[in-house]
């Protein structure tokens, strides 16, 4: 959709011909900003009330940051997921107010908006080496406006630490669950708690875990009624459905 175009949605809202809500379902299929090496989906934040989101492998640092200059821009909020030190600090040098989460591995520019939901999610981990995924899920819900609780290490081979924090997981909206080596608490979790369950294979065993795979088949395979299982390592995925989830249905 071209620029005449646009001007031409809004001299039919002001005629009288066009509803605004109609206005705004045409704009939600603007196409996109063209860099060349990658094109930046401008509305997305129009349809989904997010916005695109820079995932860091695989693109250069001055890439990264030429992507992120373009998003501000359009005074989008910048969200760049497995983020190293090295990345944080390309853009800082562009964006001073850049904030780092180096557990999560993620960098946020721009105020987050204020928070939406009273509903609280809760990221539980099996060991201390799921963290790193874990801090991506929590640290996205709470950049997507979400309250967010944390019980870390609790994992099957000690199960009575995750019974000891029972309240934790019954106040929960929304539970992501984050395991690796067997994958069996998301089971566990789904069996006690009447919310929804976002399972996180994780990539952390020994060699028959082949790499998040074991985990992976066994949250897939779990005979518990309401778990959803998202990809090995995707902290970023469930954080992102979890907020979806938390923000349906109102304050309680």
């Amino acid at each position: 959709m071209k620029i005449e175009q646009i001007r031409h949605l809004l001299e039919e809202v002001k005629s009288g011909n066009l509803r605004v809500e109609e206005a705004l379902e045409k704009l939600k299929v603007l196409p996109y900003q063209e860099l060349g090496f990658a094109k930046i989906d401008t509305h997305r934040e129009l349809r989904r009330n997010y916005p695109e989101v820079i995932f860091c492998p695989g693109k250069t640092s001055e890439q990264i940051v030429h992507i992120a200059k373009q998003m501000r821009e359009n005074k989008s909020m910048v969200l760049a997921t497995r983020a190293g030190r090295e990345v944080y600090e390309a853009i800082k040098n562009t964006f001073p107010e850049a904030r780092y989460y180096e557990k999560a591995k993620i960098v946020v520019i721009g105020k987050r908006k204020e928070r939406t939901s009273f509903h609280a999610i809760l990221v539980v981990s099996g060991g201390t080496a799921d963290i790193p995924v874990a801090e991506e899920a929590a640290v996205t819900a709470e950049i997507m406006n979400n309250k967010v609780d944390r019980l870390y290490d609790v994992g099957v081979a000690g199960i009575h630490r995750l019974f000891e924090n029972k309240d934790k997981l019954f106040r929960a909206n929304v539970l992501i669950v984050v395991a690796g080596m067997e994958g069996a608490l998301p089971s566990v979790v789904g069996g006690l708690v009447s919310r929804p369950v976002i399972a996180v294979p994780t990539s952390v065993g020994y060699g028959a875990n082949f790499q998040g795979l074991s985990a992976l088949l066994a949250m897939l395979n779990s005979c518990v009624p309401g778990i959803a299982v998202v990809n090995i390592n995707n902290g970023f995925g469930a954080g992102y459905i979890a907020s979806l989830i938390n923000h349906m249905g109102g304050e309680r």
